[in-house]
């Protein structure tokens, strides 16, 4: 017993943070390359910021420094890295890409969320209570148009 409990243990740390689509990795990698970007020398940062309808908002850039506390992994041959205060917030979310007749974007879902606008760019974590994620997703902001 006690084998099977150091087994899955490990499993656990070695999950990563934040599960990424291939086609949200390749979007992505499209996207440093347009920008002449070394994937060995610059990573994915996915951060969570105050702002944003709901009161925090998703955040991505790309970055060539790893700073202490930093979690980094590799989703599909892409570098990601994240700091210790949003991982709190993202851990266990998956990113994807959408490409719609309306435009592509990155779509993030998040079981941290207690809500958020209808945008997708903004949400509120569970523990900040409030409104349900219901009420709170009839809500609005200007990208969204209050839908």
């Amino acid at each position: 017993m006690a084998v099977i409990e150091q087994d899955l243990a490990q499993e656990v740390v070695t999950q990563p943070l934040l599960l990424f689509s291939e086609g949200a990795s390749t979007q992505l990698l499209k996207m440093m390359r347009e920008k002449n970007l070394n994937k060995d020398e610059y990573a994915l940062r996915v951060f969570v910021a105050g702002g944003g309808c709901s009161g925090l908002q998703y955040g991505m850039t790309f970055d060539d420094e790893v700073r202490e506390g930093d979690t980094e992994f590799v989703a599909h041959d892409l570098r990601v890295l994240v700091d210790h205060v949003s991982a709190v917030y993202l851990a266990g979310s998956t990113v994807d890409y959408v490409d719609s007749l309306m435009g592509g974007g990155f779509k993030i879902e998040n079981p941290n969320s207690a809500g958020g606008c209808g945008c997708g760019k903004s949400f509120r974590a569970k523990e900040e209570g409030g409104a349900s994620a219901a009420e709170s997703s009839a809500g609005g902001c200007g990208s969204c148009g209050g839908h």
